[in-house]
């Protein structure tokens, strides 16, 4: 069953803007690896967690740290999930999505339940 549909859409040039006025931002939502992106990727990590907290009916205040957007083998993106989200997703199915194309990165969320 699904229990949340999630989606965000991301101005990449003034998600790049809010990094750069606010440094300790990228500290906040992303993991060491995730920083070590592009700008179009971690617009769209952005994205992801925010249509996760959608998904999640979470409203404000989720670890963005606890969320780590990862690549299977495949290229595929994932959650790699710890802590408190962790507890949160308690073995649901969450599917994910990401694009970035002519300055704008999006992402959708599915948390499914069985």
């Amino acid at each position: 069953m699904i229990e949340g549909i999630g989606i965000d859409v991301v101005d990449i040039e003034r998600f790049a803007e809010s990094l750069e006025r606010t440094p300790s931002l990228a500290d906040r939502l992303f993991t060491s690896a995730e920083k070590l992106l592009p700008i179009s990727s971690r617009a769209a990590r952005f994205a992801a967690k925010e249509a996760l907290a959608k998904a999640l009916n979470a409203g404000k205040g989720l670890p963005w740290l606890d969320a780590e957007v990862i690549n299977e083998e495949s290229g595929k993106p994932a959650f790699l999930f710890r802590g408190e989200i962790a507890d949160l997703i308690d073995g649901a199915k969450v599917h994910l999505t990401l694009s970035h194309d002519a300055g704008i990165a999006s992402a959708m969320v599915i948390v499914e339940r069985f």
